[in-house]
């Protein structure tokens, strides 16, 4: 009996402890709740990472608004820009054949809150991606998978500097 409530006990310290500090299971992104209406566009119409940000967004039930269709201003506007893929070598086989290559992501998009200036930002997602010349099928495939995830954590991270910006943003209108 007395084991059982210790548990809680140290249990219920644990989530006291981990909340306060701001931990949140990874995944867990929170918009700010004044955002309602949101703005995508690219450059190029309906590239991947486009669809990969869309489907990020679908749980926040946020209303995305079309392009082509002139309406209110929206509260938020995101503009991707050309992305690029690059493949740099970082090892070969005996027979100078490519091992291994490092896959760089570079993303570009540009933010608008309401009523504000555009915000540039730039970052990039690296992979490395061990080739074998002997399972050019698979390999083909497995770098498929890599790419749609390198363009998931880039859409992870599009709405995580969202929030940062938003917060940010509302700091420096208070000073």
């Amino acid at each position: 009996m007395v084991v059982k409530i210790i548990k809680a006990w140290v249990l219920g310290v644990l989530i006291v402890v981990l909340t306060g500090c701001g931990f949140s299971l990874r995944g867990a992104f929170h918009l700010p709740a004044e955002i309602k209406t949101i703005q995508l566009s690219s450059t190029a119409h309906n590239t991947s990472l486009e669809r990969a940000l869309t489907k990020r967004l679908k749980p926040y039930k946020l209303e995305l608004i079309d392009t082509n269709i002139a309406q209110s201003s929206p509260d938020l506007t995101i503009t991707l820009l050309p992305d690029a893929l690059e493949r740099r070598l970082l090892s070969l086989f005996n027979t100078g054949q490519v091992a291994e290559y490092e896959l760089v992501y570079t993303v570009k998009y540009q933010l608008q809150f309401a009523q504000d200036a555009f915000q540039a930002v730039e970052f990039t997602v690296t992979r490395e991606y061990q080739d074998d010349p002997d399972a050019v099928l698979a390999k083909s495939r497995e770098l498929d998978l890599v790419l749609a995830e390198m363009r998931q954590q880039a859409a992870d991270r599009i709405i995580r500097q969202i929030s940062t910006s938003y917060a940010n943003r509302k700091t420096l209108t208070t000073l």
